[in-house]
């Protein structure tokens, strides 16, 4: 790792939270969410390349992960895009390209939404962007996927069924799970219409899609330009399911480098 993308961490308070991010790389900022009940460290290999190409990129932990603390009592989508908002604030560099991958993207989304003031663009990874919850079968592969006092082989099976395309090795999220947090971050997302961060306010949108993702499908991301219109650009990763940024860190990195290079410097409108 070059000594610009070494990883610094610093803490970011508001209210009766403490968000811990880990800090690499000088430039644009661009800042990583990661999904469901997993924690910032499932973009190290991502943001080591992004922060090499020239950019600020910071990882906010969600609360209950790492050094991050706080209450999840009555939270919504509201509370945790106000989290990201203080990250981006406290940086103190004019608005970033956010990203969201799964759970996060709706975090982002909703950030978007709320404040365009800070956010250049978005960049949905992996999302789910219908308008209700996964299929009853889908939560719980999920939900046995983050069991960490479950058999191995039935976590290996639910994390192959939701997260990894044919042939990819799920062992490597047997690990980096957060069950408390992914049922907390569950009830925020179910306390908030679909409808409120659905079309991310009006930033550009970066839409990486897996070409094989039982959650996030590749019809859905057309569906979904249709209907947000030409702020969005799609790009398939294949060889790639819901976990993308396991299986393919390099062009999930490539790919939002790329984009970023192209965002004008002021906030979207």
């Amino acid at each position: 790792m070059t000594a610009s993308a070494a990883v610094l961490r610093h803490g970011v308070t508001r209210g009766d939270a403490r968000l811990e991010v880990l800090a690499q790389g000088a430039g644009p900022l661009i800042v990583l969410l990661p999904s469901l009940g997993r924690g910032a460290e499932d973009f190290d290999l991502i943001a080591e390349r992004i922060a090499s190409a020239g950019f600020r990129v910071l990882r906010p932990q969600p609360r209950g992960i790492g050094q991050s603390t706080g209450p999840w009592q009555g939270l919504n989508l509201h509370d945790l895009a106000a989290d990201i908002a203080a990250v981006i604030e406290h940086e103190n560099q004019g608005p970033a390209f956010v990203v969201g991958h799964a759970f996060g993207n709706r975090v982002a989304r909703m950030l978007a939404t709320g404040r365009p003031d800070l956010v250049r663009a978005v960049s949905l990874i992996a999302a789910n962007v219908g308008h209700n919850p996964s299929p009853p079968d889908v939560r719980a592969a999920i939900r046995m996927s983050a069991d960490t006092a479950a058999a191995d082989a039935d976590r290996l099976k639910a994390l192959q069924f939701v997260f990894f395309a044919p042939g990819n090795d799920a062992q490597v999220w047997l690990k980096g799970w957060y069950p408390e947090v992914l049922a907390a971050q569950r009830l925020a997302g179910d306390r908030t219409a679909r409808t409120e961060d659905y079309a991310a306010g009006r930033a550009p949108i970066l839409y990486l899609q897996p070409s094989h993702d039982p959650l996030a499908r590749v019809n859905e991301a057309d569906e979904y330009k249709r209907a947000v219109g030409d702020r969005v650009t799609v790009v398939v990763i294949p060889n790639s399911s819901h976990a993308v940024v396991a299986e393919q860190p390099t062009a999930v990195a490539d790919a939002l480098a790329a984009y970023a290079r192209g965002l004008p410097v002021s906030a979207s409108a």
